[in-house]
């Protein structure tokens, strides 16, 4: 017979201890220590086996693959990120912030999926609205599909059985930390009963190829809820960024056993629910202001994906005996850095000014392309002169001053061409290796020529131009 006892694990990275401890001595996190009741001895409890040919090991080459076999969810931003489509079999957690539009996508999705399947249903479990919610949620959505099953239950076991008993076409589950398996003891959430209904649910996707979405609750530091094992498990880990005041939301892959980690998917959050944008760029410059200072466009790329947003700066006299440095999209230490490179390299001091810097859109910039384009706005508002309108704007600025060249360049300047913009700055070795630019482009090697070329009161303008051929 099991005996019965109880122990306190961490909540964070699932350390177990015997008695309670107010900070866990492998995470060191404080307050995440948990009364569980778990059993120890007895029988053991069923295998997460994923199916396959059994315990005989199988030579890789009698091994039938297809990689080219995709499921399709109808959404093109979201088959994007996916790297073309949901592999049968997958298990995909998707976490974000609360009401960022995670079961918005994913109830759309599933409708899809089940209209292009009629002959298998595709099933939805909510763990957290009724019937009647998640119905609610479907007309505001357009969501009428027959053969879309909506499931209300919280016992992991039952949806387990229903789900073996339908065989959908895709099972998708809202949220992971709602369910539970009765036999743990432990409440839902807890580091065991995630682990545990993940491993099942990760088993019965792989033995009958039932691609799965798995919706994960964050933290107040940004990080999915539950044990770090459950991102390790799953093949793909989608997040949902943005910002609350902006109606544009980003899902970017963490993590793509089947794709690139770099795309990213652009939507925006409407009264019918998210809406795909098919041109960002267009989105994100269609209330730029032209002709002020501290307003520069840059072209960013994500996976295959180029992106023209606009970088604002505002550069005041400090209040304070020391200037502060704040940043919206990006790398608040980046700001710091760059404007100690204008300060050491070109002798423009901020030292009794507050530099504030945003991305417009709630964008997040994270690749160092944007540093050129963060040293123009910077510059532009300390000037007050601003940077001509048509101008695109992107390289990687090193700390001795020198301008570092990018990847993609080719493809940065046919999004800008496409956009109407007229003439491009970009690094001088992105430039020799262009035959044929898609607009005329200016090629720097240091941060000091771009400054004297954008800004006619530092020095007169030296500057060779290559037109398009």
């Amino acid at each position: 017979m099991a005996k019965r006892r109880t122990e306190f694990v961490c909540q964070k990275c699932g350390h177990r201890a015997v008695k309670w401890l107010g900070q866990c001595p492998a995470c060191r996190a404080w307050g995440t220590m948990e009364e569980e009741l778990v059993e120890r001895g007895g029988e053991s409890r069923p295998a997460w086996g994923t199916g396959g040919t059994g315990l005989r090991p199988t030579p890789i080459t009698e091994i039938q693959g297809d990689e080219a076999r995709r499921i399709p969810t109808g959404i093109h931003e979201f088959d994007r990120v996916l790297g073309g489509g949901v592999v049968p079999g997958s298990l995909v957690l998707l976490g974000g912030d609360p009401g960022i539009g995670k079961s918005t996508l994913l109830l759309s999705a599933l409708d899809r999926i089940a209209r292009a399947f009629p002959e298998r249903p595709a099933l939805y479990v909510s763990g957290e609205e009724s019937l009647r919610q998640t119905r609610l949620r479907g007309d505001r959505l357009g969501v009428h599909s027959p053969n879309l099953l909506l499931l209300a239950e919280t016992d992991a076991e039952r949806v387990l059985a229903e789900a073996e008993r339908l065989a959908p076409s895709a099972l998708a589950v809202d949220s992971i930390q709602t369910l539970f398996l009765p036999e743990l003891g432990s409440a839902p959430g807890t580091v065991t009963q995630v682990r545990e209904v993940a491993g099942r649910l990760m088993a019965f996707a792989k033995r009958s190829d039932t691609p799965t979405f798995l919706v994960g609750h964050v933290t107040k530091d940004g990080a999915i809820a539950g044990p770090r094992l459950l991102e390790h498990m799953v093949d793909t880990v989608l997040y949902f960024e943005g910002e609350p005041a902006h109606s544009f939301r980003v899902l970017r892959a963490h993590k793509n056993r089947f794709g690139s980690t770099n795309e990213i998917g652009v939507f925006e959050m409407r009264e019918g629910g998210l809406q795909e944008v098919e041109d960002p760029s267009a989105l994100f410059l269609a209330e730029r202001p032209e002709g002020q200072p501290g307003s520069v466009v840059t072209a960013t790329v994500s996976g295959t994906r180029p992106l023209l947003v606009e970088v604002q700066a505002l550069v005041a006299p400090t209040q304070y005996g020391t200037g502060q440095r704040k940043s919206i999209g990006v790398d608040p230490n980046r700001v710091a850095l760059l404007a100690a490179v204008l300060d050491r390299k070109l002798g423009i001091s901020f030292g009794p000014c507050d530099l504030f810097v945003n991305v417009a859109g709630g964008v997040q910039l994270t690749e160092p392309a944007a540093d050129l384009a963060v040293c123009a706005a910077l510059v532009s508002s300390h000037l007050d002169e601003p940077v001509p309108p048509t101008a695109l704007v992107f390289g990687e600025v090193g700390l001795a001053g020198e301008v570092r060249g990018v990847t993609a360049a080719e493809t940065r300047l046919a999004e800008g061409a496409k956009m109407g913009f007229e003439i491009a700055y970009l690094p001088a070795t992105n430039l020799r290796r262009l035959e044929r630019p898609a607009l005329p482009a200016v090629g720097v090697a240091e941060l000091r020529e771009l400054l004297e070329t954008l800004f006619p009161s530092l020095a007169e303008p030296v500057r060779v131009v290559r037109d398009r051929r």
